[in-house]
């Protein structure tokens, strides 16, 4: 029988951004303790930790010494090379194992998995070489996405191919990399399940969530997705299958299209908490943090029961382009959460924050956080008055 990790135990998280934040939070209401790695510090888990240690990924002593400080040890970045996990490994368990990162951080591992398990996903072809990518080309025709076979994330390293004379400056732009050719998929929604499974092998999920993209990053999250039970038990079942496949101790995400006939495809996977998951947070009995660390710990899965509809919107560094944001704006809405994650210095594209707006419906929940995060552009009447003056 698997040993559970009761609370005032130490858990250590590799990574230290906004997901191991919202753990942390959820961690210590619970009465454990947290320690974050990552190569910064003052980071958005930092604030949140017991400790916080500052050291590269390559640094397996650090990495050692971390995990013989800590229970059990999991992930909210998973761009983490395979022999730091197998440092950790030798002192706590690491949950989700090792192996799932291997297989989820390359997309060629991770979309051959899948097809080896019989789940469909976008047709793709790996791509090595120029002549390889030539090939894969005249097979999945144009227009196709090259993208580099790891470490990408949010849109990076991913370039569209319009015709097949674009090849060369393409495969130049992958440095030297593996890359893989996906097929352009005609979709009319990208969808994804926050799946969670223990280590008694019992099985939790959010249900469909719908999420809309704005330059590749995550815009809004409406959940429930507005589409048919029967899209959505399709998903959820895929989702179960994938975790047990994989044996996932944990939290992951699977993201899908959904193809205009109702079919679904597999886009992508993430062994960990998701930013689709976020809405979680305020709309469900259990969010997708405390369900990582019940599941990790060997604890039963919480219910997972959605109280409202909710729908959340991401905050990107845009916002503060012209000074702090407009919250007592935003926040004149009753029904509205705020969530910033403590990052000092905001950027274009930076995910600085979300918002969730909880109401009896999603088209309800939909006007309210649309019209809560377009009020944070316009300017108090305080700050007004004084661009008057000048």
């Amino acid at each position: 029988m698997q040993r559970v990790i009761p609370p005032g135990s130490a858990i250590g998280i590799l990574g230290s951004g906004q997901l191991g934040r919202m753990f942390a939070m959820h961690a210590r209401r619970m009465g454990y303790h947290c320690h974050t790695f990552s190569p910064e510090n003052d980071t958005p888990m930092g604030q949140c930790a017991d400790r916080e240690w500052c050291a590269s990924y390559d640094d397996l002593d650090a990495v050692r010494a971390f995990a013989k400080s800590v229970s059990v040890v999991s992930f909210e970045f998973e761009n983490v090379p395979a022999d730091t996990t197998h440092a950790a490994e030798e002192f706590c368990p690491v949950r989700p194992h090792g192996s799932v990162l291997h297989t989820t951080q390359n997309r060629l591992r991770e979309k051959g998995f899948l097809r080896e398990i019989g789940v469909p996903t976008t047709p793709f072809s790996p791509v090595r070489s120029l002549e390889d990518l030539e090939a894969a080309l005249d097979a999945l025709g144009t227009p196709a996405i090259l993208k580099t076979a790891g470490w990408g994330y949010d849109g990076k390293g991913q370039q569209r191919i319009n015709s097949r004379e674009e090849a060369a400056a393409a495969f130049a732009g992958l440095g030297g990399e593996e890359g893989i050719l996906e097929a352009m998929v005609n979709f009319t929604r990208e969808v994804s399940v926050v799946g969670a499974r223990a280590l008694d092998g019992s099985f939790g999920h959010y249900g469909l969530m719908e999420n809309i993209h704005r330059d590749h990053i995550l815009d809004l999250t409406i959940s429930p997705a507005r589409l048919p039970q029967s899209v959505a038990r399709e998903a959820t079942q895929m989702a179960e299958a994938i975790l047990e496949a994989l044996d996932v101790v944990g939290v992951l995400c699977v993201e899908f299209f959904v193809k205009a006939d109702g079919s679904i495809l597999v886009n992508e996977l993430a062994p960990r908490p998701h930013n689709s998951g976020h809405v979680t947070f305020d709309t469900c009995v259990t969010s997708q943090f405390e369900q990582q660390l019940r599941a990790i710990c060997g604890l039963p899965l919480g219910d997972t029961t959605r109280l409202r509809p909710g729908v959340m919107a991401n905050l990107l560094g845009d916002l503060w382009a012209d000074g702090e944001p407009n919250w007592t704006a935003a926040l004149q809405h009753p029904n509205l959460k705020l969530h910033l994650y403590g990052k000092a210095e905001a950027r274009p594209g930076r995910k600085m924050g979300h918002m969730t707006a909880i109401a009896d419906t999603v088209d309800e929940a939909l006007a309210v956080v649309t019209a809560a995060r377009d009020a944070l552009r316009v300017a108090p009447a305080d700050r007004s008055a004084d661009a008057l003056k000048a």
